[in-house]
């Protein structure tokens, strides 16, 4: 996963409202982990996107599986998929 601490580029202001119960706790957690709110809230979104977009990726990559299933019929048996994983971690790993 890419993680950037610091913005690259041009970046743009975007106003966020939060509660004060929110606002107090990230203040002080600012204080602890010895960083502002900005820096705590620009990572905590970046994260959030980047988790979010692997997932509709992973997403899509299993919706066009299934559609190509779907069109050819064609699946590895299971039979084939239990020897494989049988053979995982032990002296000798099945390709």
């Amino acid at each position: 996963m890419r993680h950037e601490t610091e913005p690259t580029g041009k970046t743009v202001n975007t106003g966020i409202k939060l509660d004060e119960d929110l606002h107090a706790r990230l203040k002080a957690l600012s204080k602890i982990r010895s960083r502002t709110s900005h820096w705590l809230m620009r990572t905590a979104i970046a994260e959030y996107v980047e988790r979010e977009e692997a997932y509709e990726r992973e997403k899509q990559e299993d919706m066009e599986r299934w559609q190509r299933y779907k069109a050819t019929g064609q699946a590895i048996p299971h039979d084939q998929i239990k020897n494989w994983l049988s053979g995982l971690g032990g002296d000798r790993e099945a390709s």
